[in-house]
């Protein structure tokens, strides 16, 4: 198995379309550690024309018709919430003209 371990955080905000409710507007998942499964135990032979060739079986199968060593296994370290504040009317860009 591969294992895949990420932080994830959330950057949120408060707007005039939920204003009670702090919401997500951008999400970033950073890879933090890769752990690597080895070598893939049941390749696959493909046949394109005359020419034969041998792939690694995440490369051909679905998930579940996966050796152990090319399945993929993400885990979560750390989920975090960045709050930006209180968007609305209020809040305009320097470019913008409040109504």
């Amino acid at each position: 198995m591969t294992i895949h371990v990420v932080d994830i955080e959330h950057i949120t905000h408060t707007c005039p379309a939920y204003p009670d409710e702090p919401h997500p507007y951008d999400t970033r998942r950073t890879v933090i550690h890769v752990i690597p499964g080895g070598p893939c135990r049941t390749p696959v032979t493909i046949r394109c024309g005359q020419v034969t060739t041998t792939i690694a079986c995440h490369r051909h199968e679905p998930a579940d018709r996966q050796c152990g060593a090319c399945r993929l296994i993400v885990t979560t370290r750390r989920i975090s919430e960045v709050f930006m504040g209180h968007h609305g009317p209020d809040r305009t860009r320097p470019h913008e003209v409040a109504a």
